[in-house]
């Protein structure tokens, strides 16, 4: 069984090309799951903005990184906008120190 965790390692060098940063220390990834029986993973992120230019590179990204993992055979990646990305929130420690949040 895949876990959330080892879905969220395997995003970790996915990063915005624009910021430089992996997707999941600024907290773009919000949850992750797999289904065993269809053997297919479901992404729920967001993006650092609505009108971010590399929203589908990213989501491109992600997808293919999923299909890294053994066993998957697809990957959907729900780009939400609820909660809304915040990196004072969402972002972790190292993120905001490189964003200058202190």
């Amino acid at each position: 069984m895949i876990t959330r965790d080892q879905i969220f390692d395997t995003l970790r060098p996915v990063e915005d090309p624009e910021i430089g940063m992996s997707i999941v220390e600024l907290g773009l990834i919000y949850d992750a799951r797999y289904d065993e029986e269809t053997k297919k993973i479901a992404v729920d992120m967001t993006l650092t903005s609505p009108m971010c230019p590399m929203g589908p590179q990213i989501m491109g990204a992600v997808k293919g990184a999923c299909l890294t993992l053994p066993e998957v055979e697809d990957a959907d990646v729900n780009l939400v906008w609820v909660p809304r990305w915040d990196p004072r929130e969402h972002a972790s420690e190292d993120a905001k120190a490189q964003l200058g949040i202190w």
